[in-house]
């Protein structure tokens, strides 16, 4: 499903706090890929709709399932993909569910040279009562963030993860931090919980913070409901943590569409629903720090009623959201940005997401995990009589996104045009990532408006590219603008833009 705004809204701006900034007018735009998945840069538009992109499936989905006896009845991604540089190799953390192998739940590893077909070592380091072989590394930790910090002179701490300690060493249960010389053998890190809460985090390195970024989850009361939501800590150096900050909570808006997303999946859900009790809650947060903001895949959790096992029945769904400093999130669409399989398939009923999805090439590959079933049906609270593999399973697949194309600014056959607010830039050149079937022009202005002598319309910019040149008379030269204070003026008919960037 495709959504539309033809009109941009503050309704999806969720303002919590407000960071120490310093002057940002005109705005410092850099050499940045400049997406439009947020309005900061939007002055004013004219005839032109915003447009989300749902990522393509792989076709080979899904692309890992519980194919060994020691993984159970299903598998979840509950963890994180990593491509290793210096090895070559898509490397694997997760998790699935063999209560009798591993009672302390297991945290499973696996590596592909190609990233959709997996191999999984049988290099287990835990003993288990029931299978001599397997490739559970460790057990006791939930949600394993893991990331492989080259720079880091200790070898002995060259792999790094945040996660949830189920209490199997003695630690004590909490969100903490682990190292590793290989991401195999793992040691306790943190002395005590990074932050309070209890289940579900994901976090990630974002280099150009240079922070490590961590996404727990600590129950809020949001309008008479105490509910999953989630906070923001960060790191420097690893050891030392900022107190949380709230930056995730569902809106009125999100608790309005619940409804329309239950129906979505009715006929998987088979307790009738308690309207008293509907609203959103979020189960985890995915992220992607693209080149000028971070984007989020939020794990939306749509609640129908109280279920039978002392917890909530209801669906979830992947959506996008956005950020410039990490604390202040745009959410103008409520739709799913990866699809939902149809009833029955094996990604129709729960969604989760990797800590942190990868740039592949030219491609944003972000792994997730599907169910068919929802978050209250009998198979996760007991094994007799629920069908458990024989009826319900959850699985892994691939979503992909061409690079930045996750919205468009789209114009008709008739014509539209964009303008931004004044920028200032780094670089010599002007490219735009557009799919243009009519064309597309471009001019840059002084911040009264008015087109710099040499910069008015551009050449026509046609065709599908990630990176089209703009030029001006044959011209790509864009320097002499270099530190001026630059509005960019697009002019499209039957066009997408879906970025812009002054590149070095």
């Amino acid at each position: 499903m495709i959504a539309r705004l033809v009109v941009m809204f503050a309704g999806g701006l969720l303002v919590l706090s407000l960071p120490v900034w310093g002057a940002v007018s005109p705005f410092d735009v850099g050499s940045r890929s400049q997406l439009f998945v947020d309005t900061v840069l939007v002055d004013d538009s004219d005839n032109v709709a915003f447009t989300l992109h749902p990522a393509r499936e792989h076709p080979e989905n899904p692309i890992l399932k519980a194919d060994q006896p020691w993984e159970g009845w299903r598998v979840e991604i509950f963890g994180n993909v990593i491509y290793d540089e210096q090895e070559k190799l898509f490397k694997m953390w997760y998790y699935a569910e063999e209560e009798e192998g591993f009672p302390a739940l297991g945290m499973y590893y696996a590596t592909s040279q190609d990233g959709v077909h997996w191999d999984k070592p049988l290099i287990g380091e835990v003993k288990s009562p029931k299978h001599a072989q397997h490739n559970v590394i460790a057990d006791g930790i939930l949600l394993p963030s893991v990331i492989k910090d080259v720079k880091d002179p200790d070898p002995a701490r060259r792999y790094k993860m945040i996660g949830y300690d189920y209490g199997a060493k003695g630690r004590g249960y909490g969100y903490h931090t682990w190292i590793s010389p290989d991401g195999i053998h793992w040691n306790p890190f943190s002395e005590t919980p990074i932050a309070p809460g209890a289940d579900v985090i994901t976090g990630y390195f974002d280099e150009g913070r240079g922070q490590y970024v961590a996404f727990p989850k600590i129950a809020h009361n949001v309008r008479g409901f105490d509910r999953r939501v989630f906070w923001l800590t960060t790191s420097a150096d690893f050891v030392t943590w900022s107190e949380p900050q709230l930056v995730f909570t569902p809106d009125l808006r999100d608790d309005a569409g619940c409804l329309a997303r239950i129906e979505e999946v009715r006929p998987v859900l088979d307790v009738p629903d308690e309207p008293a009790l509907i609203r959103t809650e979020f189960y985890g947060i995915g992220a992607y720090p693209a080149e000028s903001c971070t984007l989020a895949f939020v794990w939306m959790f749509t609640v129908s009623n109280n279920a039978r096992y002392g917890n909530q029945e209801g669906p979830g769904e992947l959506q996008l959201a956005s950020s410039r400093d990490l604390v202040n999130w745009e959410r103008p669409f409520r739709q799913p940005c990866v699809p939902r399989g149809k009833t029955g398939e094996w990604d129709c009923g729960f969604f989760g997401t990797q800590s942190r999805a990868l740039r592949v090439g030219d491609e944003v590959w972000l792994y997730y995990g599907g169910s068919n079933y929802t978050h209250g049906t009998p198979c996760l609270y007991r094994a007799e009589g629920t069908g458990r593999k024989t009826q319900y399973t959850g699985s892994l697949g691939l979503a992909i996104w061409q690079l930045d194309r996750f919205v468009s600014v789209d114009a008709p056959a008739e014509g539209g045009s964009l303008t931004t607010v004044p920028v200032v830039f780094a670089g010599g050149r002007m490219e735009v990532n557009a799919r243009v079937s009519g064309s597309l022009k471009v001019a840059l202005c002084d911040a009264s408006g008015k087109p710099y002598p040499g910069f008015e319309a551009s050449d026509e910019v046609q065709g599908d590219n990630l990176r089209h040149a703009v030029v001006w008379g044959g011209s790509g030269d864009v320097s002499s603008l270099q530190g001026k204070p630059v509005v960019v003026r697009f002019t499209m008919r039957d066009a997408e833009l879906f970025a812009f960037a002054f590149r070095e």
